[in-house]
This record gives structure tokens, sequence and C-alpha cells, in this order.
């Protein structure tokens, strides 16, 4: 591994440690939240904000910014710690999370967040969305990236493969679906609820170029960025990620039902020494 990468997977590296903490944080305002989501996606939206994504943090709505969809609307709380790690939201204003009157609703809302694009919430929707802007961005001539972010639980609505299949027709190369496949939704394993395996082969029959990979190894996550953004080919992409729900913090990943966490007020201030005890060191800048 060259020193360039190196130093910029230790950089991503203390991004998704952050992004763990402020979540963390943000749960414990609340005393309960999508924790377990938020700590096994964090790498991911590491990866997204802090390397990918063209963004400009002082104009969230700038016209040329790649746009990032949060379909599965209940991991808000790890993608406010993400605007914030871009420099769009404040670390004060994370502790509003939740709360009356706060622009940081537990579920997302693009009518109170900034940048934050869509409101997401009601599983299958993100992707037929994120095919729309494709459309419409190709239309004006638009270079910019459309990213939907999605559950493995919505690989169960129709309207996700429905809108695959639309993708793949019109040949959106600017469309990167990121899929976290943690085997976890509100009723069991995903699995359990309605088998969806084998995942690479039925995405590559609907017309995607599809990698596969742990989605907390950033080595791994950061090559399928590089991947799908350099693809020559006029058709979607897409990033399935296997992840581990509460990643980071051995007691909440040992949890069987770890969808939705009610965590008792000393095990909040537990997780926090767990995860800094494991913060890891930054590289100095050039």
């Amino acid at each position: 591994m060259n020193q360039e990468l190196q130093q910029r997977l230790d950089r991503l590296a203390a991004c998704a440690w952050r992004i763990r903490r402020r979540a963390l944080q943000m749960g414990e305002v609340q005393g309960q939240g999508y924790i377990g989501q938020a700590l096994g996606w964090a790498d991911v939206l590491a990866v997204a904000y802090g390397d990918a994504l063209r963004l400009r943090p002082d104009e969230p709505g700038w016209e040329g910014r790649d746009r990032f969809l949060l379909s599965h609307g209940h991991y808000a709380i790890a993608f406010y710690a993400a605007l914030a790690e871009a420099g769009i939201l404040s670390d004060e204003e994370l502790q509003t999370y939740g709360s009356d009157d706060s622009r940081l609703p537990m579920s997302g809302m693009a009518s109170y967040t900034p940048g934050m694009e869509i409101s997401g919430g009601s599983l299958g929707q993100g992707l037929p969305i994120a095919v729309g802007m494709a459309l419409a961005l190709r239309h004006k001539g638009s270079d910019a990236f459309v990213y939907n972010s999605m559950s493995d639980g919505e690989l169960d609505e129709g309207s996700t493969w429905e809108a695959a299949l639309s993708a793949a027709h019109h040949g959106l190369g600017r469309l990167i679906c990121l899929v976290d496949v943690n085997n976890q939704q509100a009723d069991g394993p995903s699995t359990r609820m309605l088998g969806f395996e084998p995942l690479a082969d039925k995405w590559a029959a609907f017309g995607w170029h599809v990698q596969r990979v742990d989605g907390n190894d950033l080595a791994q996550v950061v090559q399928a960025f590089d991947a799908a953004r350099a693809l020559a080919e006029d058709r979607p992409r897409v990033i399935l990620c296997d992840t581990l729900m509460g990643k980071g913090v051995p007691f909440l990943e040992q949890r069987e039902k770890n969808h939705f966490i009610r965590v008792d007020p000393p095990e909040w201030q537990q997780a926090l020494a767990i995860l800094d005890a494991s913060q890891p060191l930054e590289p100095a800048l050039p």
C-alpha cells in the first residue's frame, strides 16, 4: 500500500470514529435511537462525506453538488454526524437532536435539515427518486453523481426493483446505490423476513455494475467508491456493503435485537469510553 493511500485511510478512520462518537452523543440526548445502524454505517458515510462527495459546506443547495439521498430516513442520526464532519452542521446543533423545534428530527426531513435531499423513511422510495434525479441532471447536462443510501430491508419493496430496472434501461451511469446489508430490520433478520440472496447476482441480472464489500473495512469501501466513480460504462452502479450493527462497541454488537436501541443511562458513557479507547491517530497535514 502506498503512503498516499495509507494517509487517506488514516484520515478516514478518524472521520468514521468521529461520526460514531457524535452519533452516541446524540443518542444520549434522547436515551434511545437507531444507534446500531449509525455505528455500522459510519465507515461508508466517512468515505462519502470525508472523501468522495463534491460539496460546498457553506452552500448546501449548490447546483453542482453531488446528491446523497438518505432513503432509510431512520439513519438520520448517523447522517447528521456525517453532515457535521462535512462542515454543514455544527457540533452544538447536534445536541438538539430529536428535540422540539430542532432542525434534526429523528427521521430525516428535507424541509428541516440543510444537506438533506429527501424526506426518507418510507422504505423503497429513495431509489425511485434517485432515478428521477439522475435523469433530470443528465437532461441539464450536469456531471453530478447521485448516491442513494438504503437498507437491505428495502429489498423487500417492489418499487426498489422497478427503479433498478428503470435505471439500467436508461443507462444512468452517474447513479450509485449504496446498500447496507446488515441483515436486520424491525421484525428480525432481513433474510428471515424475505430472503434476498444471491444478492449480487440479482443486481447484475438487472443490468447494474455490482461490487460487494465489507462495509466496515475502509480500504474496501474506498476502493469500491473509486471504482464506481471511474467506471466508463453507461450503467448504474451498486455497492453492497456487509456491515455489523453496533460496530465499535462490543456490548452493542452482541445485542440480538438492535434495530432500535434503548440504552440505560450508565451505558452511554460506557460506550463512549470504549470508543475513546480505540481513537485512531489522524495523520498530520503535509
